[in-house]
């Protein structure tokens, strides 16, 4: 899975003070409640995990730069802020970008659809999952790919991946003698790609799938049975919060993960799909 601008405020370039819910200090660093602000890291282009938007409907939350942020992502986040004593900003960071931003200090962490690879681990420390899914392929709906039942339908079919991730690293060269196309930058581009037959065909998570299918009726995505799709490990179709290493915030972060239950998660992601721009 998966899966963010320079920092435009004072109030946004002071480390983190981590302290109790609630507390106040005279230096910059607060939000609009007098608590610690959370710099919180994603694309905000990758719906239904995350997204741009106009205003605060929906629960969306400030863009620091300007405009607003929503989805999934958006709101586990808040939830795990408002445990922890923080209020979310989020700081809009290209998907590449996003673990430098975390080791710099520019962000304070990363919630943006982010699988939890072993490279990955090496460079920042992660908190424990807080969405499990499963792994499909987009194409548009009238595609001859769009019957296909396995990995092998997919022979000599033009597909790509979003850079850096295991979609493209490790996934993609699982289909039989694929015609594998280059890496792009998001998932918005990739829509675009299949929309206009640049590319037959995108990898995907199930809910960025859904998101791409809702807003965009003429594509379809394939899933398949047990044995018929791709190899991959639990770490693959799990997201999870990263964290700089030794930020003091791991522990704080799954406990508040382990007070959301998984109906909560399950509305959260409904809503999310609901609610994202059409």
């Amino acid at each position: 899975m998966k899966k963010y601008a320079a920092l435009a405020t004072l109030a946004l370039t002071v480390p983190l003070v981590l302290g109790a819910c609630g507390q106040k200090n005279d230096a910059a660093g607060l939000g609009t409640g007098g608590w610690l602000i959370l710099r919180v890291g994603m694309e905000a282009a990758y719906a239904p995990f995350n997204w741009t938007q106009k205003d605060d409907a929906n629960g969306a939350v400030r863009i620091d730069g300007g405009g607003w942020a929503g989805g999934y992502d958006v709101q586990m986040a808040k939830l795990v802020a408002e445990k922890i004593g923080r209020e979310v900003v989020v700081v809009k960071t290209n998907w590449d970008g996003l673990i430098p931003a975390l080791q710099s200090g520019k962000i304070d962490m990363i919630v943006a659809g982010m699988t939890p690879t072993a490279d990955r681990r090496e460079a920042i420390e992660f908190s424990d999952p807080y969405y499990n899914s499963d792994v499909v392929i987009v194409v548009k709906k009238d595609s001859p790919w769009a019957n296909a039942d396995s990995l092998e339908g997919f022979e000599g079919a033009k597909i790509t991946g979003q850079i850096a991730t295991v979609h493209y690293d490790k996934f993609l060269d699982q289909i039989p003698k694929v015609n594998k196309q280059t890496a792009l930058q998001d998932f918005p581009t990739m829509i675009l790609a299949v929309k206009s037959g640049k590319v037959d065909g995108y990898i995907s998570e199930r809910p960025g799938a859904l998101s791409a299918v809702a807003s965009n009726p003429d594509l379809t995505f394939v899933s398949f049975a047990e044995g018929k799709g791709f190899t991959v490990d639990a770490a693959d179709t799990s997201i999870a919060i990263g964290l700089k290493k030794g930020s003091g915030l791991l522990g704080e972060v799954n406990e508040a993960l382990g007070s959301i239950s998984g109906e909560k998660r399950q509305e959260l992601m409904e809503l999310a799909v609901k609610d994202q721009p059409k």
